[in-house]
């Protein structure tokens, strides 16, 4: 099942003209990271060159998902703002108040028994304002979003540090706090400081007993659990095409652990392969007819003097 199809279509009908206004507007090439952000800059921001690591810049994302724990505090402030409906596609994910413990049955159990109150609270306001519910049991939250809803090109935001996994599907997916979803939800602009970019190039192929995870173990060796603040981390290169688009989003989820702002790859056969696999072969067509906008330019990653990070390890 296709979710928000309109959205996604109309998506990229618009998106290819907004990354070619923005490479003539800052008259060079364009990674990645830079063709998402500028072409998701909201009309409070104008189109101009925004210096890395230091201005302040308004997006308009395309989603915003919640998990249980922070949801609450959120759709309480949303529940001021007036609106009849949230702004953008949203959804509410309970999967954080189930704590492990004995086994799966029991411990569900024990979380209903435990949260009916916060769950039926959230039910009931995601009903009423237009917000997708994903009940107790239904999966966690990032692995959710990379299946369903994360599309190549797109900008979101999550209630959730983790929110980053969708970056395996080519999004800049970014964890925020509660009011941050607030202000997308109520059709305001989101504000954050332009990230810095640190490409990590890989070459070659996993092999034997090598996972993504190594990779991502490698990187954060390199970068420390610091390295990555303020940064967006963009993989490319012939061993960023030859993984998965899971291993891919391994890789974005654990870039969390490195502090980063997000982590993302560029379309690939494996994402239209993985968008197919979940039901998806809509999306995945799209993304065929406007795949140079789903990359990074080649002459940012050719270019030595670009402030790309590189790496081949």
């Amino acid at each position: 099942m296709i979710f928000d199809l309109k959205m996604i279509r109309e998506f990229y009908k618009n998106y290819p003209a907004r990354v070619d206004a923005a490479k003539a507007k800052l008259k060079r090439p364009l990674t990645l990271s830079e063709k998402i952000l500028y072409a998701h800059l909201h009309p409070d921001s104008p189109l101009q060159e925004y210096k890395r690591g230091s201005d302040y810049v308004f997006f308009q994302v395309d989603r915003v998902a919640m998990q249980d724990a922070t949801a609450q505090m959120a759709l309480l402030q949303f529940m001021t703002c007036g609106r009849k409906k949230v702004a953008v596609p949203s959804t509410v994910h309970c999967d954080h108040l189930i704590t492990a413990e004995v086994g799966a049955a029991k411990d569900m159990a024990v979380a209903l028994d435990k949260n009916k109150e916060v769950f039926d609270f959230l039910s009931s306001v995601s009903q009423k304002y237009g917000i997708g519910f994903w009940k107790p049991g239904a999966g966690i939250i990032h692995q959710i979003v990379l299946e369903n809803y994360a599309f190549p090109g797109g900008m979101m935001i999550g209630t959730d540090s983790h929110t980053v996994n969708a970056g395996g599907a080519g999004m800049v997916a970014i964890g925020v706090g509660g009011a941050d979803a607030v202000d997308a939800m109520s059709g305001m602009g989101w504000e954050l400081q332009m990230p810095k970019l640190i490409g990590v190039k890989l070459t070659g192929k996993l092999r034997g007993w090598a996972s993504p995870k190594d990779v991502i173990l490698k990187v954060a060796g390199i970068l420390t659990v610091k390295g990555g603040t303020g940064a967006i981390v963009e993989y490319f290169g012939p061993g960023a095409t030859s993984m998965s688009a899971t291993g891919k989003g391994t890789i974005c989820n654990m870039g969390a652990e490195i502090g980063a702002t997000t982590s993302t790859f560029g379309y690939d056969k494996s994402m239209f392969r993985y968008l197919k696999a979940t039901g998806r072969n809509k999306v995945a067509l799209m993304c065929n007819k406007v795949a140079p906008y789903l990359t990074g330019d080649a002459e940012c990653y050719a270019n030595p003097e670009n402030t790309l990070i590189r790496s081949s390890k």
